[in-house]
């Protein structure tokens, strides 16, 4: 029993709490890829649709390497700032979360992929961004 104890104590004091494993900030890209056209990217490439947690007070940075312009949207969550709703190619936004809950954006291409003269497979994607502040 003792020993139960003593490996319960261990991995609690081991498990680092929630607010050490809480980004205060989380980057991430738009970019142009061949199938859909564009998705998230951070250290890789994380498809149509991500998920990120934050801290509360915490901030998403969204640059937009992909050639094409971009409409954000709320779609869901606590009101978020977002300024001006249109994301330009080669440009920076930074989102501040206030607030707990879970947000969901979406970001909608401008133009098409043919309008660009990109090469793709298949439709352009709607990208989806869910940010959790517990």
């Amino acid at each position: 029993m003792k020993l139960l104890a003593i490996a319960v104590a261990a991995v609690a004091v081991a498990a680092p709490s929630k607010a050490v494993q809480l980004s205060k900030t989380v980057q991430l890209s738009i970019v142009h890829v061949v199938r859909g056209c564009h998705g998230w990217h951070a250290t890789r490439d994380l498809g149509p649709a991500t998920a990120v947690k934050v801290a509360r007070g915490g901030k998403v940075v969204v640059r937009v390497s992909c050639s094409m312009d971009f409409r954000l949207e709320q779609v869901r969550g606590p009101k978020l700032a977002l300024g001006d709703p249109t994301l330009h190619a080669g440009t920076q936004r930074t989102f501040v979360f206030k607030a707990r809950g879970v947000y969901v954006l979406r970001a909608t291409s401008l133009q098409s992929s043919e309008e660009m003269g990109l090469q793709t497979l298949g439709a352009d994607n709607v990208l989806r961004l869910t940010v959790t502040v517990p």
